[in-house]
């Protein structure tokens, strides 16, 4: 399923986007949280349009590297750029969807959902000083269940990651060790742990290496039929990683174009909220030197925020609400051709 899943989506043509007479052939590249339903928006616009973009899931660094080079359409990150680095870069951002970041394991007997873990205690798992699943800390919050005597096998991003930037962003709100030892970015120096290339290269690692705990957005735990852990969120609620709980971390948020639509959805205070919660984001040059490239990007975005709901809650991802959408279309006016207008609609 996951070589299936990998080969439709790394490095192919997955989408397509555009109007006008001619068939659009555009290109994107970034991150792989969002992967699973921009190729699914993809498929649909396509059997619509016949339109064509190349999309390349290569994590959100290379995205936002090679947005900043121009070398393509546009760049995808669940990082969010600040308002400073967007401006110093001519870029603008704006938010697609929200999803999950979900801690994963490899615990033979052990079920979805079958494991307890606190922030506190993933940090300390992350940073090394936990190294076995029956340490004392997690049999206290696990009663019942049977962890075995065998090393923790630690599983992290080896590529510039968004998902890794809400992971390490999160490890740092819960455990102060970490903040001032690791810290929080898109790449960290590991303590510990191997290495996998995107969200698709993580869960392979830690479906094939029992004992190992990972961390990949919810649509690779749920395609890959992962086991996942429940989380204590800031409320004090133990909590799955659920659309429903996406979307009650979300309930809050306060998105203003202003800023360049930053935000972090991060240990919400929500009774039901999934504490590593995070959007993900479409980069593009304020400036196009292509004025229909650009057209055809927000044409695509424009229609994934009409038609593409359905395939977002499919994968468990939560969409923006209307009124949000709505202030992101108007964000667009500030996306102008080599005339200084507007390029869409």
């Amino acid at each position: 399923m996951l070589k299936k899943f990998a080969a439709g989506i790394a490095g192919v043509a997955i989408a397509a986007v555009g109007v006008g007479a001619l068939a659009a052939n555009l290109s994107g590249a970034g991150a792989t949280f969002p992967a699973p339903v921009y190729q699914k928006w993809a498929e649909a616009y396509k059997a619509a349009t016949g339109n064509q973009l190349n999309y390349q899931a290569i994590g959100s660094g290379g995205g936002i590297k090679q947005i900043e080079a121009s070398t393509v359409d546009f760049g995808a990150s669940d990082k969010p750029l600040t308002p400073d680095v967007q401006a110093a870069n001519g870029l603008q951002q704006f938010p697609t969807v929200i999803g999950g970041v979900v801690p994963v394991v490899n615990l033979p007997g052990i079920a979805p959902g079958g494991i307890k873990i606190t922030g506190g205690i993933l940090s300390d798992i992350y940073r090394g000083v936990i190294p076995y699943w029956d340490d004392p800390h997690l049999v206290a919050i696990n009663p019942g269940v049977k962890l075995p005597h065998e090393k923790i096998s630690v599983v992290h991003r080896s590529d510039g990651s968004g998902t890794s930037f809400l992971y390490t962003s999160y490890l740092s709100m819960m455990g102060p060790t970490w903040a001032k030892t690791v810290g929080a970015s898109d790449s960290v120096a590991w303590p510990t742990g191997n290495g996998g290339k995107g969200n698709d290269g993580v869960a392979a690692l830690v479906k094939q290496t029992e004992g190992s705990i990972g961390y990949v957005e919810y649509a690779y735990a749920k395609q890959n039929h992962m086991t996942y852990a429940l989380m204590m969120n800031k409320a004090g609620h133990w909590v799955a990683p659920t659309a429903a709980n996406f979307a009650a971390a979300a309930a809050g948020a306060r998105w203003t174009a202003a800023p360049g639509f930053y935000l972090l959805l991060l240990n919400q205070p929500g009774a039901n909220a999934w504490p590593i919660t995070g959007a993900t984001f479409i980069l593009m040059h304020k400036k196009q030197a292509n004025a229909q490239a650009g057209h055809d990007v927000l044409a695509f975005y424009d229609w994934a925020y009409k038609n593409g709901d359905g395939a977002a809650a499919s994968l468990d991802y939560v969409t923006l609400p209307p009124a949000v959408k709505d202030l992101v279309r108007r964000s667009w006016a500030g996306i102008t051709g080599p005339n200084g207008k507007p390029v869409y609609p």
